[in-house]
């Protein structure tokens, strides 16, 4: 018998450009994401019963059987295993928790089987390939093409969501403009993180607008965190409901967290580093 432990890193999109839709409905993207020192915990033991078990602060609406994506991946591997989820990140909160908790899943039984993964995940869920890489990266077409990004300077931010899931579908259902402009062809080199938080003033996430029609709640989180102190830049990630604010250093990003904290304790906060080394505990 053998146990493995696993991180699942926050997935963070610092810019979602909607490019298009295909004839069988899939939406095409263009994305610049960065993986943050938060996120979900899982411990896999192989062989075992193919049984979940969801606990955790944030494991209140995570479906514990076949719904759920860690399932599906563990099926997929073809192997039977007890898979233990420890949720951290809110349930449809545009973080890629679900993927993530999946794309681990996957590597995990492949490591230990000697299994290649079949395919790039996507069947799972647009956000597994790229969860399955963990780092940096351009993504392209449905979501299923990732191209890391190496050497971008790391991020200082705090991730709010309202505890209210949002449903992709129902974003993308309400998106009026389904073909909008890409990202530029390059992206920079940047030398600082001031450069970086620059140039991603000029890019989008075109489904912002769509989140908050969905969910005005929304709009209240993006406006608080652009208001407090030393912000530099506020966005929503991925379809929402998590928005993100980016500051100039961790002590200011600390700050702004500890005041949403306890002026909204009801919503879900927390100050992080996106692209730097995840926290081993």
């Amino acid at each position: 018998m053998t146990t493995v432990e696993a991180f699942v890193p926050a997935k963070v999109n610092l810019t979602l450009h909607v490019t298009g839709q295909r004839d069988d409905g899939y939406h095409t993207l263009d994305s610049l994401a960065m993986f943050a020192d938060i996120g979900d915990r899982m411990t896999i033991t192989m062989p075992g019963d193919y049984k979940l078990t969801v606990e955790g602060p944030m494991a209140e609406g995570v479906p514990g059987d076949e719904s759920n994506l860690v399932l599906r991946a563990a099926r997929m591997m073809r192997i039977n295993a007890d898979i233990r989820l420890e949720k951290h990140l809110p349930n449809a909160a545009g973080l890629g928790g679900g993927s993530g908790d999946a794309a681990a899943t996957l590597r995990v039984l492949s490591g230990f089987s000697g299994k290649p993964v079949p395919g790039d995940g996507i069947e799972l869920g647009a956000d597994v390939p790229l969860c399955l890489q963990s780092e940096a990266a351009r993504v392209t077409g449905i979501g299923d093409t990732v191209t890391p990004v190496p050497n971008l300077p790391p991020l200082h931010a705090v991730l709010v969501n309202p505890r209210l899931p949002v449903l992709t579908a129902e974003v993308f259902k309400r998106l009026k403009h389904k073909v909008n402009r890409p990202m530029p062809d390059e992206i920079p080199a940047f030398d600082t993180s001031a450069e970086l938080i620059a140039w991603l003033r000029g890019m989008r996430n075109d489904l912002q607008e769509p989140a908050i029609e969905a969910e005005p709640v929304i709009r209240q989180v993006f406006e608080t965190l652009e208001k407090t102190p030393g912000c530099q830049l506020a966005r929503m990630s991925g379809s929402g409901g998590t928005c993100f604010g980016i500051y100039k250093d961790a002590e200011t990003a600390g700050s702004a967290a500890g005041r949403l904290q306890e002026s909204f304790p009801s919503w879900w906060v927390q100050a992080t580093r996106l692209n730097g080394p995840y926290r081993s505990a």
